[in-house]
């Protein structure tokens, strides 16, 4: 890679969100100088989801740092593996192995967020008190606004994946972590477990789940960290 070439960036986010929870992290990065795009995917599958991301890298150029949040995790774990993605980016995220679900992880480092969920209609839709576990850490005005706007994952999602071992990008590609020590969504134990596994660069944060929009900044150093690696290569 060139000196002056900046990576694009590409955002892939997780479960009661779309591509708009990471508003307060893109200008700064784009002011930077890099190409940036958000995935929307519909949560309907994760197949789905992976496929909708490798459409989304088709909209910049390459190389690419993937950052995926929460469930994101999950999805850039599985469209990593393309080429044209240099890094992956994990923010209190889950990160499966070959055999392994999203599932599978939870199950083993149980959250407080699944009291607050209700099924209907086939998704699974947080109760408005449940951004008490999701992103308790901001003001009742952005809790509400994150409620509203929050949506809803086919109820089967985390049962769904099916990566082999030639499908898991992270044990090929560098990777970075942040650790947000006080999530009640995905628990800090099991981002410790996976973080390690990796054997990702680790930043921990006294953040929520959301530390994208609780302690954007932290967010935006790290993967201006990332990039600066990456690029230097």
């Amino acid at each position: 890679m060139s000196a002056q070439q900046k990576l694009a960036i590409v955002f892939c986010h997780g479960i009661w969100a779309d591509g708009s929870c990471f508003s307060k992290v893109i200008p700064a990065l784009q002011k930077d100088g890099h190409e940036v795009i958000a995935a929307q995917y519909g949560l309907d599958s994760y197949e789905g989801d992976v496929a909708a991301i490798k459409r989304t890298l088709n909209r910049v150029g390459s190389p690419v740092l993937l950052v995926g949040h929460s469930y994101g995790g999950a999805t850039i774990t599985a469209a990593g593996v393309d080429e044209r993605v240099a890094g992956l980016v994990y923010i209190s995220a889950v990160a499966p192995d070959a055999g392994e679900t999203v599932q599978n992880q939870l199950d083993k480092y149980p959250s407080d967020i699944f009291s607050r969920v209700e099924v209907a209609d086939g998704r699974a839709w947080l109760v408005p008190s449940g951004t008490e576990f999701f992103c308790g850490d901001l003001s009742a005005e952005e809790q509400k606004l994150v409620w509203a706007t929050h949506y809803a994952p086919v109820a089967d999602l985390f049962q769904q994946q099916k990566l082999d071992a030639n499908g898991v990008a992270w044990r090929t590609k560098p990777s970075w972590f942040v650790l947000a020590k006080k999530d009640h969504t995905v628990h800090p134990d099991l981002q410790r477990w996976v973080s390690k596994r990796m054997g990702a660069t680790v930043t921990e944060v006294e953040s929520s789940h959301v530390p994208m929009l609780s302690m954007p900044d932290v967010v935006i150093d790290v993967i201006r960290k990332a990039a600066k690696s990456l690029e230097g290569k």
